[in-house]
């Protein structure tokens, strides 16, 4: 019922829509004869429309419109004047996936019936919402099973108990969700009114107070997360310092655990980011000492509920070319990775408190894939929006021959294998190892180099390699040496000053 108004209250009667019940499922629900009944039809899915092909792993980016299978929807203008949308969510059982070793995962629900019912609610609610605006909206749903959280929002619970979930959804917050295409099977689109600019943002500091609150953008940042080593430091300090360089408004967040230290925040802060002190979070499904052993940690960005939106970003990119139009995407927006699942590298989110929960609550139940906070969160959630490979250029290069060179048209670029930090700037040294040859790149090698070079000379320090990195890297030159790669770069002399100037 709705809050404060009592049945007798209203001038006309309160009007139900039923989706995904039968005419006889509705017995159950007693408004005191108040209510009149919209049963709401929809046809259902042809069995051939399956999740892959809703998220392939591949899609035309030169086709603008893109081609998603047609899931139907309700009709619109049918269904109007509705006060409440309750619906009967199917709830398959939980998958349980057989992994190479053996083990059984419980995996996150992928379930095509479950979307369309999700989907259809929710364009029912914005329909009515939009056409009713003096009134509230609610949606109902009766299921043994958890709604989806990616459309229907932990904040907007109302109330929860049994079988029975009650939301009073954010009408602006769900348009936006079902503008989106129903799957990756298409480029997601831009919610954004007008992208930020430092010249936007002066012409607004000229406006009369008033105005200026209009005119002011929501609370947006850039933010990173290091913890549990100090090899990633320099990375970060890169990151913010690309960043900068492509004149971005936004501030910029980074997360550091109490393992980065103190001299280390310094060079952080100098570097461009506002730094927040956190509590690592352990990787229940990670080995001990593994390199993901703590990467739960990046869940604590959805902490940052003083900020409306978010850009995750890896410590490990950099940035070419101003994003600040990602602002406009919902969560969860980023790049296909393989098979239906998003790389966690760079990601548009929207934090909140009951969201950061619900990932705690859940992090011993779903078993993420690889260990890690990517395959975790694909597990939690499913249904996600595709950015843009141009987005996340991932440094790999699985074909032999060719030049290995970033395009010109890239947003960023992902640093896999060995990073550039922790190598010194003569050559690429994935080169020294033949197994990480895919990730060898001179191209992509010179352009984090470009970076370190515009950056302050005060920031350089934080970039030296220690004695154990260098041995590393002379180690792996001998070995490329002695088995004499086909690359050459071995016979390639190190003339970085950095190697003069090591550190313990």
């Amino acid at each position: 019922m709705v809050e404060g108004q009592s049945v007798k209250e209203r001038d006309e009667w309160f009007r139900v829509g039923l989706v995904n019940f039968e005419d006889l499922d509705r017995s159950h629900l007693n408004l005191d004869g108040a209510a009149k009944y919209v049963h709401i039809n929809i046809d259902p899915v042809s069995s051939n429309i399956t999740w892959e092909k809703l998220f392939p792993e591949w899609i035309d980016e030169t086709n603008p419109q893109g081609w998603c299978p047609e899931i139907p929807m309700p009709k619109l203008g049918k269904y109007s004047g509705l006060d409440v949308v309750v619906a009967q969510l199917p709830c398959k059982e939980e998958r349980v996936e057989i992994e190479s070793n053996g083990n059984h995962r419980k995996a996150g629900t992928r379930d095509v019936d479950r979307l369309q019912i999700s989907l259809a609610t929710a364009h029912l609610i914005v329909e009515n919402g939009i056409n009713s605006q003096e009134k509230d909206i609610y949606a109902v749903f009766i299921a043994n099973c958890d709604p989806m959280l990616e459309l229907f929002r932990c904040d907007d619970l109302l109330w929860h108990g049994g079988e029975y979930w009650v939301y009073k959804p954010n009408i602006e917050k769900l348009k936006e969700m079902v503008k989106m295409p129903v799957g990756s099977c298409a480029l997601a689109h831009s919610n954004a009114r007008n992208p930020g600019s430092r010249q936007l943002q002066a012409f607004a500091n000229e406006l009369p107070n008033e105005l200026q609150a209009l005119e002011r953008s929501p609370r947006e940042a850039y933010v990173t997360v290091l913890h549990s080593s100090e090899d990633y430091v320099c990375g970060a300090i890169a990151l913010a310092q690309s960043i900068l360089q492509t004149n971005t408004t936004k501030d910029l967040i980074l997360l550091a655990d109490r393992t980065i230290s103190r001299s280390s925040i310094l060079g952080l802060q100098a570097a461009g980011w506002k730094i927040k002190r956190i509590d690592r979070i352990k990787s229940p499904n990670a080995k001990i000492n593994a390199y993901n052993e703590w990467n739960y940690s990046k869940l604590r960005i959805w902490q940052l509920i003083e900020y409306d939106k978010l850009i995750f970003i890896d410590s490990d990119f950099i940035v070419l070319r101003n994003i600040d139009h990602l602002f406009g995407y919902p969560q969860l927006s980023a790049a296909p990775n393989d098979k239906w699942l998003f790389n966690s590298g760079i990601m548009v989110l929207e934090p909140s408190k009951c969201f950061f929960d619900n990932l705690m609550s859940k992090r011993y139940t779903f078993k993420s894939y690889n260990g890690g906070d990517q395959g975790y969160l694909n597990e939690v959630i499913t249904w996600w929006h595709r950015l843009t490979l141009k987005l996340n250029f991932l440094k790999f290069f699985d074909k032999e021959g060719g030049e290995r060179l970033v395009p010109e048209d890239r947003y960023t670029v992902h640093f896999l294998g060995t990073k550039p930090w922790l190598c010194y700037r003569d050559y690429d040294c994935n080169w020294d190892r033949e197994d990480y040859h895919v990730f060898a790149s001179d191209h992509a090698h010179a352009k984090w180099w470009q970076v370190y070079d515009s950056m302050p000379k005060k920031l350089h320090k934080y970039c030296k390699m220690t004695r154990k990195q260098d041995k590393g890297v002379r180690n792996r030159k001998s070995r490329a040496r002695k088995a004499k790669l086909s690359d050459g770069h071995w016979k390639i002399e190190l003339k970085d000053p950095r190697q003069y100037n090591l550190v313990g």
